[in-house]
This record gives C-alpha cells, structure tokens and sequence, in this order.
C-alpha cells in the first residue's frame, strides 16, 4: 500500500501553477511518493506531467469534474492517460442523498464509467457522511431495519465492480455511524484508495474536529492492518481542516505518525 497525501489539504497553497509546483516539491520532501489531485488550480495534463516527473511524485487518483466525466469520458480518460493516472474519482454526489437522486446519480453515470472502464480507469467515489443515510425497500429514509440499505450500498449495487469502486473516507464513515473497519472488511475489493484523517471532539466549539493520523482517537492500527489484508493499493492522507495549522506540518506529523504505525524505515 503506498501512503500519498491529498492535495485538497493545500488547497490554499496552490491556487497557480507556481504554487502548484512548489507544494508537490514540499510533499515529495515529507517522503510521499504519490498525491491525489483535488482542490488545486487549474492544469494541462502534460503540464501535470512534468510536475511530477521533476518532483519523482505520480498522480494515482483525481477529484476530476463531474460534468466532464458524464459528458466526455473518453476525453476524461485521455487526459489521465496522459500523466499516468490510473483512478478517476468523483469527490462527492452533484445532487442530494435522498434516493431520487441517488437514481439521478446512477442514470448519468451509466454509460460513461463503461467507457471509462474500457479504457482501464475505474470510477471511484468518494464517501462523506451523508452516504450512509438509510433507505427501506420503498426508498424511504429511515433508521435500520430489514431490507434497510444505506445510499453508498445502493450506489455500488448499481454497477458492476469493474467500473465502480470506492475511495473510503474512514474520518467521514465514522461520523456518519459506520464502523470503518467493518465496512473495509465488507467492501472488500471495491475499495481501491481510502482517506486517512483522524477524528477527536474539540473543547473549543464543542463538535468534532480533524487531526493529523494517529493524534485523534481513531483506531488506525486496526484500519490499516484491514487496509493490507484487504489489498487497498493507495492510502491518501487528507486534513479538510486544519483550524490554524500549517496544513503542511500537518501533512508530515500525518506521513511520521503513519511511518511508525506501518513500520517504514526512514529513508
């Protein structure tokens, strides 16, 4: 499993190719050997390229525009081609979570994840919390019972496993009631890349709050021994929030916390 950092965490620092650069140079100085592009300024893919070639970083997962991956999937997977990115991801649904939208969702989806397949680059959506709102068989919200499924099951029902997988946000499946590591366990194969932030409840506004991995009270040690045994390919280290911090330092005491919990020898 390789550890990349999410560039939506430096959103801020990366809003021209400049700055772009500069943050990929300060990632690939922590030690990341990947990045997911999400959140950054606008770029050309050859652009992209040579960034990361100067860098020694790649690009493995995308947050990529929901109109031009429906409305061009074979341009969707050309662009990708063209600095090697394999999984093109969908950061969250354009419509609400209710289950008239989840349909919307699925019918606009249909026919561009089977050309993105063919073209070997699976679909992968990424979870917040609202995806685990409940349905009952008549797609009414609700609390659990039998026959209850959550949107995200019936989101991956929807497709075959070639087309459609997932990026598990372990921080945003814990708010939403879901035990992540469970959850890794029963999606298996569907899960190709997974979000690692940690989650503590904050005494300053009295909510919860992210952290760096390993300084909140997640149970990382067991997410990540089901991460290996589940076969997860990229683990990608992204902080929404870091209320003040560097998000930067952020990034390394994440990567240096995880060196130790994965048992990384330092270069």
């Amino acid at each position: 499993m390789i550890i990349g950092a999410q560039m939506y965490t430096l959103r801020d620092q990366c809003r021209t190719l400049p700055d772009l650069f500069e943050a990929l140079k300060k990632v690939a100085d922590i030690g990341y050997r990947s990045v997911q592009l999400s959140g950054v300024c606008s770029y050309e893919a050859e652009e992209m390229a040579d960034m990361l070639a100067a860098t020694g970083l790649t690009a493995d997962l995308t947050h990529f525009d929901y109109r031009r991956i429906i409305g061009d999937p074979q341009g969707t997977a050309a662009f990708h081609d063209r600095f090697d990115c394999r999984y093109v991801g969908l950061g969250s649904t354009p419509y609400s979570a209710t289950f008239d939208g989840l349909s919307r969702l699925v019918e606009e989806l249909r026919e561009p994840v089977q050309k993105l397949a063919a073209a070997n680059h699976p679909l992968l959506y990424h979870n917040h919390d609202k995806e685990f709102v409940l349905f009952d068989r008549e797609g009414k919200p609700g609390r659990r019972s039998e026959g209850a499924k959550t949107y995200l099951e019936l989101l991956l029902e929807a497709f075959p496993e070639k087309e459609v997988g997932v990026t598990l946000d372990a921080y945003w499946a814990q708010l939403g009631g879901a035990d992540p590591i469970a959850l890794l366990h029963r999606l298996k194969s569907r899960v190709l890349c997974v979000h690692l932030k940690d989650l503590f409840y904050s005494s300053i506004d009295h909510a919860p709050r992210m952290a760096p991995v390993g300084e909140g009270n997640m149970n990382y040690e067991g997410f990540l021994e089901a991460c290996l045994d589940e076969g997860v390919a990229y683990a990608f280290v992204e902080q929404d929030h870091c209320y003040g911090e560097d998000p930067f330092d952020c990034l390394r005491r994440s990567y240096e916390n995880l060196r130790v919990l994965l048992g990384i020898p330092r270069p």
